[in-house]
C-alpha cells in the first residue's frame, strides 16, 4: 500500500521560512519522481517543483530562487525548503509520486496535504 505523509506546514510571517517533509512508503522511492504541488480553494492544483531519482529538478517560475526540493533516499523522504515566503504562497501543499520517473508527467500517488499559511 502506497502512503505519502506530509508534515511541517503551519503559520509563518511574510519573509519567513518553512520546511515541509514527505515520507513515502509502499513505493520504490529511488525510481519515483517526487513532487510538491499546492492548491487554494477554487483553483486547480499547481506544480511547485519536482525531483527525479537522479536529482534533476523542475520548479514553477513563481518559486524559483526561493524554494528548494531535496530528497533522502535512505529515509524515503522528500523535502521542500521554502524561504522568503509570501502571502500568495498560502495553500495546501501536496506531495506526489510518479513511478514513470519523468519530470513532465503527473503523479500517480498523492498525500493528504499540509496547510501553509503566510500571514502577519
Amino acid at each position: 500500500q502506497v502512503r505519502l505523509v506530509e508534515s511541517g506546514g503551519g503559520l509563518v510571517q511574510p519573509g519567513g521560512s518553512l520546511r515541509l517533509s514527505c515520507a513515502a512508503s509502499g513505493i520504490i522511492f529511488s525510481s519515483n519522481t517526487m513532487g510538491w504541488y499546492r492548491q487554494v480553494p477554487g483553483k486547480q492544483r499547481e506544480l511547485v517543483g519536482k525531483i527525479t531519482g537522479g536529482g534533476s529538478t523542475r520548479y514553477a517560475d513563481s518559486v524559483k530562487g526561493r524554494f528548494t526540493i531535496s530528497r533522502d533516499t535512505a529515509k524515503k523522504t522528500m523535502y521542500l525548503q521554502m524561504n522568503s515566503l509570501k502571502p500568495e504562497d498560502t495553500a495546501v501543499y501536496y506531495c506526489g509520486a510518479d513511478p514513470t520517473g519523468s519530470l513532465w508527467s503527473a503523479p500517480r500517488y498523492w498525500g493528504q496535504g499540509t496547510q501553509v499559511t503566510v500571514s502577519s
